[in-house]
């Protein structure tokens, strides 16, 4: 959960990876390298949300659960086992692979091993690999291995670009690498929205997945009530709205509250994150899955809450859209987040392949819901494939279908909750609730079910 933290209006990279990196590897109680900056600007960085804790990093071979247990006290599953845990291997028996459609991902720097190592990963789990396309926007930088900011990006590139794979083998991937790794709203936000925006309206890509973000509360003019520092930045997602692109962000990684600009303390109150919080975007929370080796579950989900925690609450931005109306007894007069959650946890983390940093080439374990966004936009890939056409926004489907029967959305009602650093959060409860939104979902149903549910063409 690489969370880069920066400048002076936004703070936090709401969904960046969880990392729980390599083999038996202390972090200091801080983190990451102070990247130079002037004097009179908050330096930017990025650190592992994890400081403090032992790290799985650059292991030599993926371990089953019971050898993670023994070594590191977590669960960690390969991408055999989610499969598995969501219903996916009907899908693709019928077909349903992902094929014809493409995934754009968005994030800072890049990793320039990207392809190399979405083969490695894809060969030691006897997965087809497929041609990641990098689209460079704006002069991106050569890639320094000993620049924590770039590393950090590079492990979060990794994890999303693997587990859109994952899910969806057969769809093609877009990467989208910015030169800017403030995700501020003067800096860094406006050059990954403009570099969607131009995707978007070359046609290029049928859903979005954006693993970062920035806590509400720091975007200039919000302690005044003014919004539009936020609301300027919409015209990609409303450029997607117009193209039936779906569009996903993380739910962040703070449960009910988030960073604080200067990206080291948590707000001591309930606060929200944008992109995620926007109605235009299909907010992904998370979840700890408990499985055995097959993939097969021992107990129903929790709520994602160990190294992290999945982010959910009301914005403070955005008014309840129309698609929640019929949760206005939970979320409100505001928009809710999330609204679907998939796999988060750290303890219970997805093994991903790396070799960007030479001093550490290998296996590791990550979470956050930087992990659940990219695994939910190969869930919308398999969606378009099976309607022969792009869904594009898929909240009202989403929670129309929440409340039908045998639709493939899966509650998550265990009684845990998101609450995180001290502020109280959500239970996961019967219905939506703002730890896991509608739940998660049985993706031979949930697929089947959202494309028919679609529209747009």
């Amino acid at each position: 959960m690489h969370i880069a933290r920066t400048g002076r209006g936004v703070a936090t990279s709401a969904a960046a990876t969880a990392a729980l990196v390599a083999a038996a590897l202390a972090t200091t109680s801080q983190a990451g390298v102070t990247a130079a900056a002037p004097a009179a600007v908050p330096h930017t960085k990025a650190v592992p949300a994890i400081a403090g804790h032992t790290l799985v990093h650059g292991v030599a071979s993926p371990l089953p659960s019971a050898q993670c247990q023994a070594k590191w006290h977590i669960n960690c599953y390969n991408p055999l086992q989610y499969r598995t845990a969501y219903n996916l291997n009907p899908l693709y028996r019928k077909g349903i692979t992902g094929k014809g459609r493409t995934i754009v991902i968005v994030d800072s720097f890049g990793s320039p091993t990207v392809q190399h190592d979405l083969d490695h990963y894809s060969r030691q789990f006897g997965l087809p690999s497929t041609k990641v396309k990098v689209v460079k926007w704006g002069h991106v930088p050569a890639f320094d291995p000993k620049n924590s900011d770039m590393t950090g990006w590079a492990g979060e590139t990794t994890l999303d670009v693997e587990m859109a794979h994952a899910v969806a083998p057969d769809a093609k991937i877009v990467l989208v690498e910015t030169a800017v790794s403030e995700t501020e709203g003067t800096t860094g936000l406006p050059e990954m929205m403009s570099a969607e925006k131009h995707l978007i309206d070359q046609g290029v890509g049928d859903v979005i997945t954006q693993s970062f973000g920035a806590t509400e509360n720091t975007f200039p003019g919000f302690d005044r009530g003014d919004f539009s520092s936020i609301k300027k930045l919409r015209y990609a997602f409303q450029a997607a709205n117009r193209k039936h692109v779906t569009v996903l962000a993380s739910s962040g990684d703070g449960g009910a509250t988030d960073m604080k600009a200067d990206g080291k303390h948590y707000y001591n109150k309930r606060v929200n994150s944008w992109p995620s919080s926007d109605p235009l975007v299909t907010s992904i929370g998370g979840t700890q899955l408990h499985l055995n080796d097959k993939g097969d579950r021992v107990k129903p989900d929790s709520v994602y809450n160990d190294y992290g925690a999945g982010g959910g609450g009301q914005s403070h931005v955005f008014s309840r859209p129309g698609f929640q109306d019929g949760v206005k007894s939970i979320v409100g007069t505001r928009r809710g987040t999330p609204d679907v959650s998939m796999a988060a946890a750290v303890n219970g983390g997805a093994w991903i392949y790396s070799s960007y940093d030479p001093t550490a080439t290998g296996w590791d374990v990550s979470g956050g819901t930087s992990e659940a966004s990219p695994l939910f936009s190969g869930i919308v890939a398999l969606a378009d494939q099976a309607a022969g056409h792009r869904l594009g926004n898929i909240n009202a489907a989403l929670y129309k279908l929440a409340k039908l029967r045998n639709t493939g959305v899966v509650d998550v009602n265990d009684g845990t909750d998101n609450s995180y650093e001290g502020v109280t959060g959500y239970k996961a409860v019967k219905g939506y609730d703002m730890a896991t939104g509608v739940g998660t979902v049985n993706a031979l149903r949930f697929v089947t079910a959202l494309a028919e549910a679609g529209h747009h063409s």
